[in-house]
């Protein structure tokens, strides 16, 4: 009888095993939990049923953003990190690049981070999705500080590049 639960058990402790490697974090990467601030914005700049994009901007470049759209604060995002500043994104920016402050090298994120959630299953998904329906278009086209959220993220750090994924929101403004 029990060779009979041999192969369940070995199939088990391989899907363990693998589970384990899947968690166990690679050289270099580390990732904690942290409550950031995040702006709230429309996917593309289109209203999608059930989709929602939260981006997280590196603190020194908020006050530049604001006003702005995803793609000019993307290009200006890059700017301050690329050692290539000749190039037509940071030639063309409407304000002189001598103004942008450089990131600080424990900066969390060290690049703007954007995530677009789609029918998502969290706590606090349907005040988000609530108030992305009732909030004024041109506040989820450009980013103002009327559009931000809480919300309890893991950030993720590696070598090459930050990432991070929403595991609840934590607080949604009020309309």
């Amino acid at each position: 009888m029990n060779a009979l639960h041999w192969p369940r058990k070995l199939a088990a402790a391989g899907v363990l095993s693998v589970v384990a490697l899947a968690q166990t974090p690679r050289p270099g990467e580390s990732s904690l939990e942290l409550d950031p601030s995040l702006f709230v914005q429309l996917p593309g700049g289109k209203s999608t049923p059930g989709a929602v994009q939260l981006v997280w901007i590196p603190e020194p470049l908020v006050k530049y953003c604001i006003g702005k759209t995803h793609q000019q604060c993307a290009s200006m995002d890059f700017c301050i990190r690329t050692t290539t500043k000749n190039v037509a994104t940071c030639r063309n920016l409407a304000l002189d690049l001598a103004h942008l402050p450089a990131y600080p090298a424990d900066m969390r994120p060290r690049r703007m981070l954007s995530i677009t959630l789609y029918l998502a299953r969290m706590k606090g998904w349907e005040e988000l999705q609530d108030y992305v329906a009732r909030a004024p278009k041109d506040r989820l086209e450009h980013f103002s500080p009327l559009a931000r959220i809480k919300a309890k993220v893991t950030f993720t750090r590696t070598p090459d590049d930050d990432g991070f994924r929403v595991l609840e929101i934590l607080s949604v403004p009020k309309l």
